[in-house]
């Protein structure tokens, strides 16, 4: 059974970040400099989730907080093992709840292209033209808050 945590301590952190360097840098090939950032760091004004399997993190995802009203999700992750397990459905709750918890309204992302369906089952809608990021095609997408998907 899956189990999301936010990730409030260093160990929990470094499992976010495995999670991440395993699905981004060397499944996807996204240079590690690009992957990680100054949103990463221990005082950044971001949370950061772990989908755990028992002890062994298969899930990662973050929030940020750019503008008033309106939170950034970034980073979700799961492992290539894990997918269509429902892991993925199961960080955005947690985010969801976090977003809701900060009296947020809405919610955006940048969803690569391939996974844009997924989002949508959430009740994100796609927002403008597809763009680059990290060399993969994106598309923002966002969502309100006071919609349950």
């Amino acid at each position: 059974m899956t189990e999301v945590r936010v990730a409030a301590d260093e160990s929990s952190r470094e499992d976010a970040f495995a999670v991440r360097r395993t699905v981004f840098v060397d499944e996807q090939d996204v240079d590690e400099e690009l992957e990680y950032d100054e949103h990463d760091e221990p005082d950044a004004d971001a949370v950061h989730f772990v989908a755990y399997d028992g002890d062994e993190p298969i899930g990662a995802a973050r929030l940020r907080f750019p503008t008033r009203g309106v939170g950034k999700v970034e980073r979700v992750a799961v492992l290539a093992s894990r997918r269509g397990d429902d892991v993925g459905r199961d960080l955005m709750d947690a985010v969801h709840a976090a977003a809701r918890a900060r009296e947020l309204e809405t919610l955006k992302l940048h969803s690569q292209t391939r996974a844009a369906g997924f989002y949508e089952r959430l009740g994100y809608e796609a927002r403008g033209e597809e763009f680059e990021e990290a060399g993969i095609p994106h598309v923002e997408m966002r969502r309100s808050l006071s919609t349950d998907a």
